[in-house]
Formats: C-alpha cells, structure tokens, sequence
C-alpha cells in the first residue's frame, strides 16, 4: 500500500518536477556559458551525497548555487558525484528492508539536471573484495569499532546507521549488522575515490553537505588528514539560509565577540522573530513543527495547583545527527532520563511535566527509540506527579515555562528561549549556545544531580541576568548573522517540505559583488573568513 501510493504522488508531480529540473538545466547551462577559463590554482571540491534522491533540496540547492557563483568568478569547482558507487546510501536505505538497493536511476536522472555541464568526478561502482573479506561474519561491538587502512570507518558510519534506523542504541540482530557492513564499504569506497581526487586536484578547499552522514564523514576525514580546509553546511534557522562553517554544521558553532551587544534595532529585531516563534509561527528546514499552537488544558492547570512546584523537562530526538555532540555529561539522553527518573521518585511534591520532541513522530521520520516508548517500558504515567506531553499534542511549552519553577532540558533550542523569557534552565547536554553562560551546565553527571536535587529543594531558584542576556545575543547572531538567506534564488517547490525550486533570477545576480550571500560564502571557502553577515 505505501509502495502504492508514493508511486501515485509520484506520477501526479512528475509534470512539476520535469518542469523544476528544466528550469535547473536552463540556468546551469547559461552559467557554463557566461563563466570564465577555470584557475587551475583555485580548485574547491563539492561532494554532498546525503541531501536528496529526486528533486532538490534546501542542502543540495545551497551546493549547486554556490558552485555556480564560484564558477562565474573563475573558480574551477569539482563535483564528486555517486554513479552507483554506493551499495547502500543514507537517503536510499529502506529501513523496513535493508535488502532493498536503493533508487540511483532516480538520483542519477536528478544529478543529470543539477551538474549540467559542470565539471564531475563519477564514483562508479567496483569491488572491494579485501575488506569485504574482513567484514565477513564480523558482530555489531567489532562494526562499531572497525578501521580499515587506517580509517575508522565504523566510527564515521555510526551517526549513519543511528539516523537512519531512528535509534541511538542500534539492536544487534542481522539486518543491522547486513546495513553496518554495506555502509562501511561504501564509506570505504568514497574515502578511496576521494583521496584520488584530492591527490589529483589539490584544491584550496572542500565543500560537503552536514559532516556527520557518512559518505561526507569520510571524504571530510580524508581531506583533513591531507591538511585541506574542509566546510560543512546545513539548514540555517531562519527559512531558505544556510549555516556554513569550517567545524561541525550540526554542532552550529558560533564565534561571538565578547564585546557584542545589541542595539535597540537588534532588540527589536530580535523580539520581532521571538513574538512569532511563541505562537508557534516559524519553520526548520522548511518543516513547520506546528500546525496550531495550543494553551494548556484545563485539567493540567488544575493538576499543577495539587503541587508545590512544576518542572517541565524537554526532550530531544535521540538519533538526530546533533546529538554526539550533546553527549557530554551523560552517555546518552535515555541514561539522563534514567537519571531523572530516581529523583522524580524522591520529589513527590514536585509535579514534572516531560515533553516530547514533536519531530519524535514526524511521518517517514518517526523514532524507533523514543520518549513515548521510554515513558511506556517505565510506567512512568503510573506516577501521580508527572505528566507526559506526547510528540503529537501541540500545546504551548512557552506557557509551561512561565509557570515553571526552573526548566530541564537535554540540549534542545527550547532551552535557549526560556533563558531568553527568565526561567532558569538546567542543561544536561553540550547545546549550540552553551559555548555562552546562557543555561545552569554543570560540568559532570555527578554535579548535575547535586544541582537538580539542590534547585528542587530551594525556596526559590533563580537565574543570573546573564543568562538571559548571552541568550539573546546567541540567538541573535545565529539568526541575523550566521544564517545566509538564499531567498532570493529559491523557494519552496510545493512538493515536499524542504525541498525547492529556483525563483527566476539572471545568472549576473550570481556574482559575489551582486550578492551578499555569495559574497559570504566565497570569502569563507577561498580566503577561510568566518561565514558571517555584516
């Protein structure tokens, strides 16, 4: 049945998306065209294998009209680009059948359209038979741990295999173990191919998309080891941007002044976006988490009057590719609610309200490791003093934080807001804005549950004006000047959320002198500068 009907949603937009790839090979060939001789002195490679199958995506348009620009001021851009090379690719995976090969007619005709007269390396498919041979019979602990030729391929292909199975603790059965192996010698494949390419170009820089899947993971960790600056990319937090840096794009780090403080039109600003995100008015990756923003019901209101205090503890998605980065203080965030879970049991008086991440249950991305099965497996409703928040209900966590006495999180953004609105917040994992005091971080599990049992215990618990302060300015700075707008090029494509369509444009708006975008984006990939706006 679901075969069924994606092939009737394909047919039924085949028309738009004919017409979308048109659109794509019209201004690709137009861009060949008008740009110069290549400078074989100033080479970037592109390879981003994990952004798309068929149709183009926010990531994918980000690399194609970067290379464009680049193109069009006489840089020679490389396209390594997957011809079948992989025997399994993160986007191609079926996760209900891992013996199902994944649709490359599909990419390869999308790829057709996207590198229009471009120069492309192909990764062709070949055997490797010697480490075939070693990952005969090998176990899921020994796939974990595997290095080949010196390459942990195990270790680059692990965010892979948890974020495609929607699980942080990956169960060792033979589906598993079959995946692990196909995605270790595909990550094998491109970190050969690769290093060929990087040996033969030399280039001043490389360009792939996110950094953490794992046929990026392992050309970044080949380029590296030659010493070749390599930048990742991935969705900004504002619609239609982009978030490039030379470290981790899922880890959004952000160098911010330390004499960086906002004036009253930033304010402004700033409290503009904020008015719209409390009312559930914004989307991530052109995916709107909220379709209506609901006030707590009457029959919570009334259960928190039973209590002395209420505590709402905010989740994460366990298998997103942001949380390797998180796990700090606790090995993972099911142990930290574990952890948890023993202090609720000493803390009758306290009413805690445990919220599940709402793209928990998001349709084709749904977790097979998830709070609401944590929540079942522990009996945790069975409690009188906890309540839990389904990833489905959308009802407001922002009126939940005013009646809070201080706030838990993981490491979710929603952290970063209740810092904004005044509430102390205690993180338990490593967050895009705890480079800055923003939130309560201790520095190890132990002095996290004394925090939690001292701040349970006080009268009162409050939070440092700092807080609230570096808060904003994070914020500020990841919205206004690390997220790159390419809203001038693109849109959506009225197909599938997050995925676009160019808006008509001449290809001279392509020009970094024409372009502040492309202006940023080139500084930062021949010259090294920090991918900021003015």
């Amino acid at each position: 049945m679901q075969i069924i009907k994606r092939a009737r949603r394909y047919l039924r937009y085949q028309p738009l998306r004919q017409r979308i790839n048109n659109d794509i090979r019209k201004m690709g060939k137009i861009v060949a065209k008008a740009a110069p001789e290549p400078d074989d002195e100033r080479i970037v490679v592109s390879f981003n294998a994990s952004t798309r199958i068929s149709g183009m995506s926010l990531n994918a348009a980000f690399a194609m009209m970067t290379g464009w620009s680049l193109r069009l001021e006489g840089v020679r851009v490389v396209n390594f680009v997957c011809q079948q090379g992989m025997s399994r690719c993160v986007l191609g995976t079926d996760n209900n059948d891992i013996n199902r090969k994944p649709p490359c007619q599909k990419c390869l005709l999308q790829s057709s359209s996207i590198y229009t007269r471009t120069d492309v390396l192909w990764m062709p498919s070949n055997d490797s038979p010697d480490i075939e041979k070693n990952l005969q019979n090998t176990d899921l602990a020994a796939l974990i741990k595997f290095k080949y030729e010196g390459i942990p391929l195990g270790e680059l292909c692990l965010p892979s295999m948890r974020w495609i199975l929607r699980r942080h603790h990956l169960v060792n059965d033979e589906p598993t173990r079959i995946l692990y192996r196909h995605y270790i010698l595909s990550g094998y494949k491109v970190a050969k191919h690769f290093d060929t390419l990087l040996s033969e170009t030399n280039p001043l820089s490389v360009m792939v998309f996110n950094g953490m899947q794992f046929p990026e993971a392992a050309a970044r960790w080949v380029a590296r080891g030659r010493n070749i600056p390599v930048y990742t990319h991935e969705v900004g937090l504002r619609p239609l941007s982009a978030f490039f840096t030379e470290g981790d794009a899922t880890a959004y780090p952000v160098d911010i002044p330390d004499d960086f403080q906002l004036t009253p039109e930033q304010d402004w600003q700033l409290d503009d976006y904020l008015s719209k995100r409390f009312k559930g008015d914004f989307s991530m990756a052109g995916v709107a988490f909220w379709p209506e923003m609901q006030g707590l019901d009457q029959d919570l209101i009334d259960k928190i009057k039973n209590f002395n205090q209420v505590v709402p503890i905010f989740t994460n998605v366990i298998f997103d590719t942001s949380q390797p980065h998180a796990n700090t203080l606790f090995s993972d965030m099911f142990t930290w609610l574990d952890d948890v879970l023993q202090v609720i049991n000493k803390h009758p008086e306290t009413l805690f309200v445990i919220r599940a991440h709402p793209d928990e249950s998001r349709p084709g991305k749904a977790s097979r490791e998830s709070v609401t099965a944590w929540v079942k497996l522990r009996e945790v409703e069975s409690l009188p003093n906890v309540v839990f928040i389904g990833p489905d209900s959308y009802f407001s966590s922002y009126e939940m934080i005013q009646r809070a006495k201080f706030v838990m999180i993981y490491n979710s953004t929603i952290g970063m807001e209740a810092s904004i609105m005044g509430a102390p917040v205690l993180c338990a994992g490593k967050a895009r804005f705890t480079q800055l005091e923003t939130v309560f971080y201790p520095k190890s599990r132990m002095e996290y549950l004394d925090q939690l049992h001292l701040f349970l215990s006080a009268d009162e618990v409050e939070a440092p004006q700092i807080h609230r302060l570096n808060a904003r300015r994070f914020l500020y700075y990841q919205l206004f000047r690390t997220s790159i707008p390419f809203d001038q090029f693109i849109e959506p494509d009225g197909i599938l959320p997050g995925f676009v369509r160019l808006k008509e444009f001449g290809w001279q708006d392509l020009l970094p002198e024409n372009s502040e975008t492309l202006r940023v984006i080139s500084e930062g990939l021949l010259e090294g500068k920090g991918f900021l706006l003015p």
